[in-house]
């Protein structure tokens, strides 16, 4: 199987040397879904911006690889990086209503990547806007496109990002925690639309969350994170199953579930925190030697 996405001993540093991302390895396949697991702080939307070429100017890509459909785009002078970007990738941003131009109105703005980046005329990407706003399930596209955000719910504006990233047929889609700002009972509707969406249009997805309970619903394979380093890679069946990694198996106990309404939570403990801090002072010390 293809994998559009490759990351390769990918770390990143903050001013003055401290890691963000440590050796960060992991692939994203054509037709399947990749979950990026890990508690706030971790630098799962890291990775997302690294590939996007969306990182803060205080961090800075210190080594490894980030393949795109065969091209390692860290070689590339920065115009290519943009443009191979722009036609291989596309992004599903955490809050709808931010992400979106409040002056604006919708139209124009799923349109205008279509004709800057990719040289579609105005007549045939306003018909792709109308063709795939009706596809993620919205009433009366022609009136949508011409509303402004704020004239929209959330459900509706999160739908409308859905439509603008795969309206140029991306081989790559991030998903960033694209349901943290919606209603429970929107975001399984939206988690619904993005799992159709991905199997109907073939497309690689890198998903993004701290959420289990979302990744064992629309993810083959995941990466779970802590403190910029995977401490494991996994098909989901097997973690859920049988998780390796101590930190793993911390994080799915600490898992509420429905079965049981009157027990209690489980933390991950300060033994398995102190286990997993020593591997990334390990880890950082032979960085630095």
């Amino acid at each position: 199987m293809t994998a559009y996405l490759s990351i390769r001993n990918l770390t990143v540093t903050l001013t003055g040397g401290t890691p963000i991302l440590r050796n960060v390895s992991l692939d994203v396949v054509a037709g399947q879904v990749h979950g990026l697991v890990g508690e706030s702080g971790a630098g799962k939307s890291m990775i997302g911006k690294a590939v996007l070429g969306t990182l803060p100017r205080a961090l800075t890509i210190s080594t490894g690889e980030i393949w795109l459909d065969g091209v390692n785009i860290l070689t590339l002078k920065p115009s290519q990086r943009r443009q191979r970007i722009g036609a291989i990738a596309a992004l599903i941003p955490q809050d709808p209503l931010t992400a979106l131009n409040p002056s604006k109105r919708i139209g124009p703005q799923i349109t205008r990547r279509l004709v800057d980046i990719l040289g579609w005329s105005k007549q045939v990407a306003t018909a792709r806007a109308l063709e795939l706003l009706a596809e993620v399930q919205i009433p009366d596209p022609v009136r949508v496109m011409r509303t402004y955000p704020h004239e929209l719910s959330g459900g509706m504006r999160q739908r409308i990002l859905i439509a603008s990233a795969f309206a140029a047929e991306p081989k790559l889609i991030i998903a960033d925690e694209p349901t943290t700002a919606l209603d429970v009972t929107v975001q399984k509707q939206i988690l619904r639309l993005i799992s159709d969406m991905q199997t109907r249009h073939s497309t690689a997805l890198l998903f993004v969350t701290h959420d289990l309970g979302v990744v064992s619903k629309v993810c083959d394979t995941l990466s779970v994170l802590y403190a910029g380093k995977v401490v494991e890679d996994a098909r989901m069946h097997r973690f859920f199953m049988r998780p390796i990694h101590p930190y793993s198996a911390a994080l799915l106990a600490a898992t509420p579930t429905y079965t049981d309404p009157t027990g209690s939570l489980t933390p991950v403990s300060p033994k398995v925190i102190k286990a997993v801090e020593q591997e990334i002072q390990e880890h950082d010390m032979r960085a630095r030697q």
